[in-house]
């Protein structure tokens, strides 16, 4: 059933891309998101949020509110909100707040007043997903050489920051992700 369900998906997306190309947007949302994990350090490290990234759908939903939303609003209105610093978005199902305060974004809905946001806890060494209700955290920094990271169970994994770390990550991760489909 899920099959199914991506199969559509993907193509009404295909042909919507077709249909509306004009209004493609810039997904900036998408990008910011990738060009800070770009920035954090060496490579091993960028790859393991991008995994985790994946495991806590940080990059499903920013995608996903870039496509509905923000790509919209940049169509019709001619700026981009997220760009901004701080804006209101009317999207069909209802009105956000979207705040950017340069450690991370907070994305507040103004219909039930529900809060999500992506934090660094500089006296633990943790990003986290914050969504008021839930912390949950994706990342810790050991040392140099070594993070913690999620893992499909929920569970926090030590990773060594290296092509062998990273690699058994990615195996523990790719088949937890292919077992639940």
């Amino acid at each position: 059933m899920k099959k199914f369900y991506l199969t559509v998906a993907t193509a009404l997306t295909l042909c919507s891309s077709l249909m509306f190309s004009s209004c493609i947007g810039s997904f900036s949302l998408t990008h910011k998101l990738l060009d800070w994990n770009q920035g954090l350090g060496n490579k091993f490290l960028n790859e393991l949020v991008f995994l985790a990234f994946w495991i806590v759908p940080v990059y499903e939903v920013s995608a996903l509110a870039d496509v509905l939303v923000i790509n919209s609003i940049e169509f019709w209105s001619g700026t981009n909100p997220v760009a901004q610093g701080k804006s209101i978005i009317e999207g069909n199902d209802g009105r956000y707040l979207v705040e950017c305060d340069g450690k991370g974004y907070t994305i507040t809905s103004m219909n039930d007043d529900s809060v999500v946001r992506l934090d660094f806890d500089t006296d633990e060494q943790t990003w986290s997903i914050n969504t008021g209700d839930e912390k949950i955290p994706f990342m810790t920094f050991v040392d140099d050489t070594h993070v913690k990271m999620i893992a499909p169970d929920g569970q926090m994994q030590l990773v060594e920051l290296s092509q062998e770390g990273f690699l058994a990550y990615q195996q523990v991760a790719a088949g937890e992700l292919l077992a639940s489909r």
